[in-house]
């Protein structure tokens, strides 16, 4: 085996490991397009993965400087041979990109490509992306050995971006099915106990004005009550204890979470942390799963390129905060983010969330309970 091909192979090991490792996906793509502009010998190289607003969700190159990048100015719209190999789905070797027709324009800061190979990165018939090299430093142009290993490259692409989408539905699946069994839980739990309470209520409001001191028995009933559905409603709560929290505890099992994220989403997530005090474990499931809603929240919904979490014990008093720098919302129209749920869990443990939040001024989650 030749150096050149050990080399290849190395250099295709470490982009599919990176996978795997402590990286994000945006990391793990650049891996693989460095390694594809430095093994195939090309000025220029990039990885495009399309939005559905015309643009793209992610774009990663080489061989541009952050000068170069401020001239050219917004990110390359669905358009010419991108475009066009995201329709088609099929690889572009050509000796002059300028002369195919598929091509339309550069903005003017935009270097001068002229041989170019590009290739789509699938998932069996879905085009995810397209990675594509510019100007072989190397006399001849692409060969059909750099297509078939730019499609090599490709594949590892595809392995990323498959993963942190199975990572996303995994985590949509869980809180759909964590909500499904809450509400039987509660239905089962607290229900029958709230008819109670609403039936005893309407008795004592009935004899209040005829019999003052049968109203004054039945309310302290109500009371009573009322605090028997408090305390099965925690107990559904700590139930619902996800089984990482008895493992770690709060701070390091939302450490191992954010770092979890931090490794398959592209914005830059950070964790910090107090010394805690042992918690009560309802404090402590709402607390996590109030962090976890926002998070998904801060990474789908916003937009946000860092997002900071951090655990609070101050005074004995609890503070969980997850911030960005998102484009914000506008609070009266944000019935889908779940804020009513996340309030009604803090709520449940005497505890209050704020939201403070703006467009195109990032928002932050704010839960503050008394231990």
């Amino acid at each position: 085996m030749t150096p050149d091909r050990d080399e290849i192979l190395q250099a295709v090991s470490s982009a599919v490991l990176a996978v795997t490792r402590h990286l994000s996906v945006r990391e793990v793509l650049q891996v693989i397009v460095r390694s594809a502009q430095r093994l195939l010998d090309a000025r220029y190289a990039a990885l495009g993965v399309p939005d559905e607003d015309g643009s793209f969700a992610e774009f990663v190159a080489e061989g541009l400087t952050d000068k170069q990048w401020d001239a050219i100015g917004p990110l390359p719209r669905q358009h010419g041979m991108l475009g066009a190999m995201l329709r088609e789905g099929t690889p572009a070797r050509l000796p002059d990109l300028r002369e195919d027709p598929r091509f339309e324009y550069w903005p003017k800061a935009h270097p001068v490509m002229k041989d170019f190979l590009g290739v789509p990165i699938r998932d069996g018939d879905e085009v995810l992306g397209i990675i594509f090299l510019a100007n072989k430093r190397t006399p001849g142009g692409f060969t059909q050995d750099d297509q078939d290993l730019l499609t090599l490259f490709a594949a590892h692409a595809a392995i990323a971006l498959t993963n942190a989408r199975l990572y996303e539905q995994g985590r949509e699946l869980a809180l759909v099915e964590e909500r499904n069994r809450m509400a039987r839980e509660l239905h089962d739990a607290v229900t029958q106990k709230l008819f109670s309470l609403r039936l005893t209520a309407q008795a004592a409001a009935t004899m209040l004005r005829t019999d003052p001191d049968r109203a004054a028995a039945e309310l302290e009933h109500v009371q009573k009550l009322a605090g028997e559905a408090m305390a099965e409603l925690r107990a559904v709560i700590v139930e619902m204890r996800p089984a990482e929290l008895d493992r770690h505890g709060l701070g390091e099992t939302l450490r191992k979470h954010v770092r979890m994220l931090d490794r398959l989403q592209s914005a830059a997530i950070t964790f910090d942390s107090d010394e805690l005090p042992p918690l009560d474990p309802a404090v402590e499931v709402v607390v996590l799963r109030v962090a976890q809603e926002s998070l998904h929240n801060a990474l789908r919904h916003s937009g946000a390129t860092q997002v900071w979490v951090r655990l609070a014990y101050e005074g004995g008093k609890l503070a969980l905060s997850v911030a960005d720098n998102g484009t914000g919302f506008d609070q009266a129209g944000s019935r889908g983010l779940g804020l009513a749920s996340m309030k009604d869990r803090a709520e449940s443990v005497g505890g209050t969330l704020t939201v403070g939040s703006s467009r195109d001024e990032g928002t932050t989650v704010l839960v503050e309970v008394g231990i």
